[in-house]
């Protein structure tokens, strides 16, 4: 019963995470992965300022200054061109780990986005606590215009606390030189 109830908020928390991002009739299951950039557009600059983003929710976190930002039912995501963080929350009965995650969660996600690689799902410690860290590609969505798509590399990472989940999405072009940045992000989560 329990391990229900957390499939059923993980379910709920993908659907909110992946509708800023997804088509609304979810991906071809024949899909196959675009190739990489060469030189991938997409790095966030050393230079980028961070502003504090506190969401009614309980959590704050740092987020790039000047990004357009969406209000999501349960959390925000910020874009500037190919680059994205998205963070949501939602109810969950009990932690995350590396097992539930691989079990419940990966699936979903696979069937959600676009042409997925797992590159690999581990528990991390951050200064908000432990988290659970997964890491993947994805195709994007097709430009609206042209219909060409660019090779995603993501990192999820999901926090919990007093039945509280929090995914937060980093996305951006395969290959762009983003470590820092979303080492950052990730590391100035904090519950409030």
């Amino acid at each position: 019963m329990l391990r229900m109830a957390v499939l059923s908020s993980t379910l709920a928390l993908l659907a909110i995470a992946t509708a800023a991002a997804v088509p609304a009739s979810g991906a071809s299951a024949a899909e196959k992965p675009v190739a990489a950039e060469k030189n991938p557009p997409g790095d966030i600059p050393d230079s980028q300022v961070f502003i504090d983003y506190t969401s009614k929710d309980g959590y704050a976190l740092k987020v790039p200054e000047g990004w357009a930002r969406t209000d999501l039912p349960t959390g925000a995501s910020f874009v500037d061109k190919l680059d994205g963080v998205v963070v949501t929350r939602s109810d969950a009965t009990q932690p995350p780990t590396v097992d539930s995650v691989r079990k419940d969660y990966l699936p979903i996600l696979e069937k959600e986005e676009r042409a997925v690689q797992i590159g690999g799902v581990k528990a991390v410690k951050l200064p908000a606590g432990n988290a659970i860290r997964i890491a993947y590609s994805s195709n994007s969505m097709p430009n609206q215009v042209t219909n060409k798509q660019v090779r995603l590399e993501n990192q999820r990472f999901l926090y919990f606390k007093d039945s509280k989940l929090v995914a937060l999405k980093l996305y951006a072009p395969f290959g762009a030189d983003n470590v820092d940045q979303w080492k950052l992000m990730s590391e100035s989560f904090q519950w409030r």
